[in-house]
């Protein structure tokens, strides 16, 4: 399916939230991920990152961490839903060239002559550890915890994160699937080119109590997108889009470039129309530098990408992506019957209540708890 925004589409730049590591807690992190890769003897299962002491060293260690960091990737305190954490101390010539798709990078993961991708690696779990329950998709980037997104040859014109040459239409990460993350974690490694990130969201946007009653009506579905596959089956319950949560709440579940709208009446058409339009007013656009976080509610903003051209010649835009749960966040009941279209979770550390309200336990929805 097509982006339905315009490329050409005016990004408007707002404040957005900023945070700092204190540059001590910052060399914590960095001594702390540079410890726990020099002790384990062999790289630990780049192409995954499944290795089980590994992911028992971040579990255990992650408390050593300052207090200032856990503030630091706290969910995002603005109407916003995002926040840039700068500070993390990266050398460009630690990663070697930006590979050339995510495979590359899982197995140049392991290059003991450029280790700085393994041990950002790193230093992700132990954040991702610090703010909730980490996790990763079986389905996706063969159940990597940490995903690498560069730019792919072939891949320019796609909705993905592997595109370039497109705009990547604003979405709610993995809107697909009910157990999607409730906070997104983006590291740059490398932008070169100051490539924007863009960041909606709901609680910034303007519209009528008819749209919203519209647009909160389950109307129709969202599909996984290209990088989980094709083949889905049959099964595509309609949702809602935007809704009020239980603590009286705005949030979105939102996905055009996967939603097949054409199936909707024209008042649905409409509405989400508008929300599109007002989505694109609010935008924020931040371009990260190397050792910069971005931090994205993904329960309250979208996110996507702008064009730009790459270049394939190991300079490219490069950043890393975790999948992060708060224990403290319930989700709808009605998400409970989903079937996720058979997408399984990878999650080690996962907590034992679960977030969709009504669920009493964590692993009831095709989780795998230890991989």
């Amino acid at each position: 399916m097509k982006s339905v925004l315009s490329e050409r589409k005016t990004i408007h730049l707002h404040d957005i939230e900023y945070r700092e590591f204190e540059p001590d807690a910052a060399k914590a992190v960095r001594r702390l991920a540079a410890d726990i890769r020099h002790q384990l003897s062999d790289p630990p299962h780049t192409e995954t990152l499944h290795d089980a002491a590994l992911l028992a060293e971040i579990d255990r260690r992650a408390g050593e961490l300052p207090a200032s960091v856990r503030h630091a990737v706290r969910p995002p305190a603005t109407a916003a839903g995002a926040t840039v954490v700068r500070g993390l101390p990266v050398s460009d010539a630690e990663f070697g060239l930006t590979p050339a798709d995510w495979q590359s990078a899982a197995v140049s993961a392991g290059d003991p002559t450029h280790h700085g991708s393994l041990e950002l690696d790193i230093i992700l779990l132990l954040l991702a550890r610090c703010a909730g329950d980490l996790f990763g998709w079986l389905g996706q980037q063969n159940g990597r915890l940490v995903n690498n997104i560069v730019p792919a040859v072939g891949h320019e014109h796609e909705q993905s994160g592997a595109s370039s040459a497109t705009l990547l239409s604003p979405h709610s990460e993995d809107a697909f699937h009910a157990e999607r993350a409730n906070l997104l974690m983006l590291a740059c490694v490398r932008n070169p080119d100051r490539v924007a990130t863009t960041v909606s969201s709901i609680r910034e946007v303007e519209l009528s109590d008819e749209d919203r009653r519209i647009l909160a009506t389950p109307t129709v579905p969202i599909l996984p997108d290209v990088s989980y596959g094709t083949d889905f089956g049959s099964f595509a319950p309609p949702l809602p889009t935007v809704w009020v949560d239980e603590n009286g709440c705005d949030t979105i579940r939102y996905d055009p470039a996967y939603t097949p709208l054409d199936d909707a009446d024209p008042a649905f058409r409409a509405a989400y129309a508008r929300l599109t339009a007002e989505l694109a007013r609010v935008c924020h656009a931040p371009a990260l530098a190397p050792g910069e976080l971005l931090l994205v509610d993904n329960d309250v903003a979208v996110h996507g990408r702008v064009p730009f051209r790459a270049r394939y010649d190991g300079t490219d835009r490069w950043l890393k992506r975790v999948n992060i749960r708060l224990p403290e966040r319930r989700r709808r009941s009605e998400e409970a019957s989903e079937n996720g279209y058979g997408q399984e979770v990878i999650a080690p550390y996962r907590a034992r209540t679960d977030r969709t309200a009504g669920q009493d336990s964590a692993d009831e929805r095709g989780s795998v708890e230890q991989p």
